[in-house]
Formats: structure tokens, sequence, C-alpha cells
């Protein structure tokens, strides 16, 4: 992996990669400011980003704790979440090397962004020194900022008088518009989870509308299916 990291292609895989570093910090220093902000230890979200470090999944747990779920409840919804990253691994399989060291450490930096910036290379040397260069640069950029907004957060006091209370909800739209432009079936399956998600709100405990919101998968397919038929 040095060898990789020394060779003349590095420096214009970093500048490519150095804007999503920024952007990954930004989400870091809001995801560690409105984490400790909405009352969790500064060492929940530090922790999390260190050995879960999957953005989105980070978001929707740490959304469901905040919330008043369980982490049970928590848990499942970013492990649910996160399941993407298997069909990721496999992609990315060759690339990452043999090596059980590398493997393992491949594994845990393996995200939407390094995945799509490796397999967008040419040949097989440069996507192996884009996915760690880029993989290792988001995971410490990530990390610095999360730590950055939890002690920033800690300082911050209540989250009404800022507005925080409404972050979370917004940045998991925002993850989820993008999705909701692949298709027809993407939408009314989001569209039917949401109704499942509302309907139960009153009557079961935080946490569980998102969980109820994955029936909503059902319907993903069924109108393709019946025009097929």
């Amino acid at each position: 992996m040095r060898s990789l990291l020394r060779t003349p292609m590095m420096a214009p895989l970093v500048r490519d990669s150095a804007l999503v570093w920024v952007a990954s910090g930004v989400v870091g220093v809001s995801f560690g400011a409105i984490s400790v902000a909405g009352g969790l230890p500064v060492w929940v979200p530090v922790a999390m980003s260190l050995v879960v470090y999957a953005g989105s999944a980070q978001f929707s747990a740490v959304g469901v704790l905040l919330a008043g779920g369980g982490p049970l409840a928590a848990a499942a919804t970013g492990l649910l979440l996160n399941t993407r990253t298997a069909a990721f691994s496999l992609a990315v399989a060759d690339v990452i090397g043999r090596g059980r060291a590398a493997r393992l450490l491949g594994a845990h930096l393996v995200t939407d962004e390094t995945v799509a910036f490796a397999l967008a290379q040419p040949d097989p040397a440069r996507r192996r020194a884009a996915f760690w260069i880029s993989g290792l640069g988001l995971f410490a950029v990530w990390n610095l900022g999360v730590l950055a907004g939890a002690l920033a957060g800690g300082a911050m006091g209540d989250t009404g008088a800022y507005g925080l209370d409404a972050a979370f909800p917004a940045v998991l739209v925002a993850l989820v518009l993008p999705a909701l432009r692949e298709g027809p079936a993407v939408r009314r399956s989001a569209l039917l989870g949401a109704g499942l998600a509302l309907a139960v709100t009153p009557a079961v405990p935080a946490g569980v509308p998102v969980l109820v919101a994955l029936a909503g998968l059902a319907g993903y397919g069924r109108g393709d299916a019946r025009r097929t038929a």
C-alpha cells in the first residue's frame, strides 16, 4: 500500500479527492455538533464514526436516538441502511488487495464515494491507488470533522435556540431525494413507506416507524411486474 501512495498518480488523485474530503468534513462537523447538542455525550458520535463509519446510517441511528427510540431500533435502522455496502465490497474486492490486513482495513473504508471514485479509474493500478487515497483521506477528514463538531456542540446548549432540532430530518430528506429520481417504482415505495410510518407513529415507540417504513419496499417493482405479465 505504501508503494501505491508514492506513485506519480498520487498528486492528481489527491487533488480530485479533495473536494469530497472537504464536503465530508463539513457534514462530519454537522453530525458531531447536532449529536452532542441534542443531548448525546461527546464520545458517542466520535466512537460511532471510528467504529461504524457510515454517514447516512449514523445520521439515521442518531436521529432515532434523539427522537427517543431505543438503541436496538437505532442499530437496526443503521444496519439496514448500510446493507448496500455489501454489494460495494464485492465490486472492489480485487481493488482492495489480497492481504488479510488490507482486506480488513479496506472493508472499513468502503463507502459510496470511495467505490465510485475507484471504479471510475481506467486501469487496475489506478483504481487501487484511488481507493486507498480517497478512502484514507475521507476517513481522516470525516472523523476530525465529527470530533470538532462534537466539541463545539457541547458549548451550544439548547439546540432549539439554533433550530438544530430540524437538522436531522433535513439531512435525511436530502439523502432520500436523489434516489427518488431513479424511477416511479422507487417513488411508489417511498410514498408507501412514508404513509405506513405516519400511520403507526401515534401508536408505537419512537424509532419503530422508521423500521415500519421499510415495508414500503414491498411495492417496489410490482408495477413493472404487472406490465410484463
